[in-house]
């Protein structure tokens, strides 16, 4: 048999309930030149004989047997088996819709230069429980093409993982997925944008993303919200520092003591901090660590201090960046949101 064109790597750890579903709607995708290699990572409940019951049924289904060595491990163990052009992630707990594989893998046949793609999803979860993962899945569909993703990569992780396929070769250039105290696929997202990688979204939905409540990024301290400071604050003072120079100056939107704590990490690393911006009148005027608290009118004009925005809700974020647009402020030029 000839190499397939995709490779569908989904890593398997008790599953049983969901993996079903998902070998489904892989199995079941338009686009047929696919394979779909399954890494169980020493699951103890029924997942192993499920995986083995669909593998006897179809010749598609590549399967691998680990001792659990936690995700990261699984799935790189299923890059490294996979034999297509294209590598896809899949989670065994989510579902492609029919048209996701066909469409990727159109977007990259006909981009030559994007490296990395993925697509909207639909929330597979409960709104009105988790309104904070919704309003999160609400905020990554709005991220389409190079120039959004690349510019918010700071904020949060702008893809769903499983909704992610990349090119084989920029794997053996850039690197798989890194283990450590650090959310492994925004840490590979933001190593290949800062190498140069372009990535952009097919711009329709799918993939549904369920929100089950064992899911690993809510019980797994590497997928904290300290986790996710701390590695991205990595990338974010190497992108300052090629921005602005060997020791960045900047001034600091949003002054509450969890902006602080926030930013403490990039100011740990060498960041100076120019002022403090809020618009609370009870702070402006004051001083952090001999640094004024402007009041955001107060702010010097565009090209002057480059700026970082700290503020982390939805609306006020939004905010924020209207403001700074209407002062002639240009993303990417004068100022980054960062939370």
């Amino acid at each position: 048999m000839s190499e397939p064109k995709v490779s569908v790597t989904m890593p398997c750890y008790n599953c049983e309930s969901t993996v079903g579903e998902a070998i489904e709607s892989i199995l079941s995708q338009t686009f047929e030149d696919l394979e779909l290699v399954a890494v169980d990572d020493g699951s103890a409940d029924n997942t192993v004989e499920i995986l083995k019951n669909y593998a006897s049924r179809d010749s598609r289904l590549k399967l691998l047997f680990l001792e659990h060595q936690g995700v990261v491990g699984a799935a790189n163990a299923a890059i490294e088996a996979a034999s297509g052009t294209y590598i896809a992630r899949m989670d065994a707990d989510d579902k492609a819709l029919p048209e996701r594989i066909k469409k990727q893998a159109d977007l990259l046949d006909s981009d030559p230069e994007t490296g990395l793609t993925a697509c909207r999803v639909g929330f597979g979860g409960d709104r009105d429980k988790n309104g904070g993962y919704a309003h999160y899945v609400d905020w990554i569909n709005t991220l389409v093409d190079a120039e959004e993703i690349s510019l918010n990569r700071f904020v949060e992780f702008p893809f769903a993982n499983p909704s992610i396929m990349m090119r084989r070769e920029l794997i053996s250039q850039y690197g798989p997925f890194r283990d450590g105290d650090f959310p492994e696929d925004y840490e590979l997202v933001l190593r290949w944008l800062e190498a140069g990688v372009k990535m952009r979204k097919v711009d329709e939905e799918l993939l549904i993303w369920n929100d089950p409540p064992d899911r690993l990024s809510r019980n797994h301290p590497k997928y904290t919200v300290e986790a996710f400071y701390g590695i991205k604050s990595e990338y974010l003072f190497r992108w300052l520092q090629r921005r602005i120079g060997p020791y960045p100056k900047v001034g600091i939107i949003g002054s509450g003591r969890t902006s602080r704590k926030r930013y403490r990490i990039l100011e740990s690393m060498g960041v100076e901090t120019a002022f403090y911006v809020d618009v609370d009148p009870r702070k402006v005027g004051m001083f952090i660590h001999g640094k004024k608290v402007l009041h955001r009118e107060e702010i010097p004009p565009a090209g002057d201090t480059f700026l970082l925005s700290y503020v982390a809700s939805w609306g006020a974020r939004d905010e924020v960046a209207r403001f700074l647009d209407d002062r002639g402020y240009v993303m990417g030029r004068d100022y980054l949101l960062v939370s």
